[in-house]
């Protein structure tokens, strides 16, 4: 019988949470060393496909621009979320406004009739 301790599993856990985070970390300079590192160490009587290369370039890439454009497009959801609470804003001082004027007006309108 076999037993496993509770270390040895909550270790081999903390490892693949640390390489998941190392891998989500990985830029382009990344991608072109581990690239350049395959090439390096490919058997010569048969090499990598360059089809295969160039998938796994544009793959890359299009990971990269997705990222690009998700920041992007969270930049712009915090800008207008600031200019939703700006014109919230405005338009409850409109209306405190509005009401203030409403109130003189009727004021005013009750003095002159009493005089």
């Amino acid at each position: 019988m076999t037993v496993t301790s509770a270390t040895s599993t909550s270790a081999a856990t903390s490892a693949t949470a640390t390489n998941k985070t190392s891998l989500a970390a990985l830029n382009s300079n990344d991608f072109l060393k581990l690239m350049l590192a395959q090439m390096e160490q490919q058997d010569p009587t048969n090499p990598v496909d360059q089809k295969e290369m160039l998938a796994q370039m544009a793959q890359f890439s299009q990971l990269s621009n997705s990222t690009e454009m998700s920041d992007t497009l969270k930049t712009i959801s915090s800008q207008l979320d600031s200019v939703v609470t700006a014109q919230n804003a405005t338009q409850a001082a409109v209306a405190s406004l509005a009401e203030r004027i409403a109130t003189d007006d009727t004021t005013s309108t009750a003095s002159q009739a009493a005089a």
